[in-house]
């Protein structure tokens, strides 16, 4: 049974990825199928995508002729897989699941494998006050030996502050246009989120003179069409989008200039804690400002894109003395929703 696919858009980038994805075995059809419909709902994850091949790979490999997913099939996948991080295997049970109960509701029926305890030791890294300053000062003050006319360095200023002063993910920054900025009323508009929900970020005074800064710097360069509403914000010399992992290089140049120490391998420091670190001083702030923390943290949470109080509790983590001290001025009632975690002030407790 095949079941004609709903009519969904795709950006360049996800048609790129989608033909690398080849799906061969007999659940092709419908993993394609499955796909499209989430897609359709807004749901564009690429890793889902890449857990569904290699499921499919498991199913070529195994010579599976027959429609309806059986316990037996998710136990031998399972065993394939002892190189996995818990939080991995966490993830594929997730898609594999889901796509199980999409096989039952078409008419085969599937075994749903019951999800397993998750579990994370993921900590993320929060830069102090002074750590901050320290790489502002290093994105304004860092020099090229050689010449290089296509380097990005000069977007680091802006691009460091914005995601700190406002908690965006890397990919929402660069993915601005010039028609999402909007300095009249001091907002962005975050167009298509890792959620894929549009929202709105406020922006400071001292933001907005930041970015009116990178601009007077950004438009003596001769190219045409730069303050294009359609072109992007942040431009390579090129004037093409800039890299993530160009930016990435650049941070941990800006982390070694400011004297901390850059673990490699996952470890971090990452780009994305200074949306975590975001996250942290914005709730201290609050509560020494005097608002209670359980009607602040919804207001965090819309900031930064969740679409439940349960995802930023996974995003905010506090050190240890700034964790007692927001817990004492916040109400009660939000006692429970920050974990307990180590300082981060040296890294090696992270």
């Amino acid at each position: 049974m095949f079941r004609q696919f709903p009519v969904v858009s795709m950006n360049r980038k996800e048609v790129f990825f989608m033909s690398k994805l080849n799906y061969q075995s007999i659940y092709a059809p419908y993993i394609k199928e499955f796909i499209a419909i989430k897609n359709g709902l807004g749901y564009t994850s690429l890793r889902a995508q890449w857990i569904l091949l290699e499921l499919d790979s498991f199913f070529v490999n195994n010579e599976v002729k027959e429609l309806g997913i059986t316990q037996q099939q998710v136990e031998q996948w399972r065993a394939t897989r002892i190189n996995d991080a818990q939080c991995t295997i966490y993830d594929k049970y997730c898609t594999l699941a889901q796509f199980c109960k999409y096989m039952c509701r078409i008419g085969y029926d599937s075994y749903i494998p019951r999800l397993p305890r998750k579990i994370s030791g993921f900590t993320p890294y929060i830069f102090t006050n002074e750590q901050m300053i320290g790489i502002f000062q290093a994105c304004d003050h860092y020099e090229l030996y050689d010449r290089h006319l296509n380097t990005t360095l000069f977007i680091m200023p802006a691009v460091i502050r914005l995601l700190y002063g406002t908690g965006l993910r890397i990919n929402e920054a660069l993915s601005l246009k010039n028609k999402d900025v909007d300095f009249e009323k001091q907002c962005l508009y975050i167009r298509k989120s890792k959620n894929g929900d549009e929202r709105i970020s406020p922006l400071s005074e001292t933001l907005v003179t930041v970015l009116r800064q990178y601009l007077q710097y950004r438009d003596r360069m001769p190219l045409p069409r730069l303050n294009d509403e359609k072109n992007f914000f942040f431009v390579s010399p090129m004037g093409k989008r800039c890299s993530q992992v160009v930016v990435y290089y650049w941070f941990k140049k800006m982390l070694a200039a400011s004297g901390i120490p850059h673990q490699g391998n996952h470890k971090g420091p990452r780009l994305h804690d200074l949306r975590h670190t975001f996250a942290v001083h914005s709730l201290v702030k609050m509560s020494k400002a005097g608002l209670d923390l359980y009607y602040s943290l919804p207001l965090l949470s819309t900031c930064l894109g969740h679409k439940s109080l349960k995802s930023t509790d996974h995003y905010v983590r506090l050190t240890a003395e700034i964790y007692q001290d927001v817990l004492n001025d916040g109400n009660e009632i939000s006692a429970h929703v920050f974990p307990k975690t180590q300082t981060n002030a040296a890294y090696g407790n992270d």
